[in-house]
């Protein structure tokens, strides 16, 4: 049975291709909010967590703070994804539980998958 992935991300076309990039290995869900992206993970649990910091709604440190304060979502590898590479950013998501962080532009598609499946040991 595949893993469930969500991916929280607000920009339509890359959650299009992170989408069709992961759905041949996982289970891929998507919300383009993070208040949305919030109550589907606490709701049903994903496997991991792609995570945008820049949303609309809430920042994605805060969403990040929030999922491992709550029980069903607390030992979820969340990797984030974004643009921010500067140093208070990276510092800030590590400290409060993020698992990995990406750079968008740095990263090919396959490159996340690969990442997946070694966070998820697959």
């Amino acid at each position: 049975m595949p893993q469930n992935i969500l991916i929280i991300e607000d920009e339509p076309t890359l959650a299009k291709a992170l989408c069709l990039g992961l759905d041949r290995d996982f289970k891929v869900e998507v919300a383009s909010t993070g208040q949305a992206g919030l109550n589907q993970a606490l709701t049903a649990p994903p496997d991991l967590i792609l995570l945008d910091i820049m949303l609309p709604d809430i920042d994605g440190i805060e969403i990040l703070k929030k999922l491992k304060a709550a029980e069903p979502t607390a030992d979820i590898p969340v990797i984030v994804l974004t643009n921010m590479g500067d140093k208070e950013t990276v510092s800030r998501i590590l400290s409060v539980g993020g698992t990995e962080y990406l750079i968008k532009s740095d990263w090919s598609i396959d490159e996340i998958a690969k990442k997946i499946r070694q966070i998820l040991a697959l």
